[in-house]
């Protein structure tokens, strides 16, 4: 699962949008169906309203009512080479916006999602409990 994930998301990062930060991230979500849906970040002109890859995949699987179904979750990042490939061996882990998004899936789901954060290249990947990383979590339950 883990070389799957980060393979999807190596792939995704290579059609980030990043024109700004020259920073591309690819997200892969494994569902409980074992497929996978992928996203890329996306910037803006207006820097506020660019979407991070774990948002864009994540509003995917929303967008097809599989929010619950979110198991896990392979980020990987890295600064832009000139051909628009991310490149760096250090692994690269969701922002606190995306831990929030992530969180959402995770409370709808009821389960703690494995996130594996890797690096755009070489074998560096760390394992994450989504509870780990964002501790004490505010979410839908706290609505109830």
């Amino acid at each position: 699962m883990r070389d799957r994930l980060i393979a999807a998301a190596r792939d995704a990062a290579r059609k980030a949008y990043a024109p700004y930060s020259h920073f591309g991230v690819g997200a892969a979500v494994l569902l409980s169906d074992d497929s996978v849906v992928t996203g890329a970040n996306f910037e803006n002109a207006s820097y506020g309203l660019s979407l991070c890859a774990e948002t864009v995949a994540l509003a995917t699987v929303s967008s097809a009512g599989r929010l619950a179904d979110v198991v896990a979750i392979g980020v990987i990042g890295g600064a832009m080479d000139s051909t628009g490939v991310p490149r760096g061996r250090t692994p690269v882990g969701p922002c606190g916006r995306c831990r929030q998004v992530i969180n959402e899936a995770a409370q709808v789901g009821d389960r703690d999602v494995v996130i594996w954060c890797g690096a755009a290249e070489g074998d560096a990947v760390e394992r994450h409990m989504l509870s780990e990383l964002l501790p004490h979590a505010f979410g839908p339950k706290d609505l109830q």
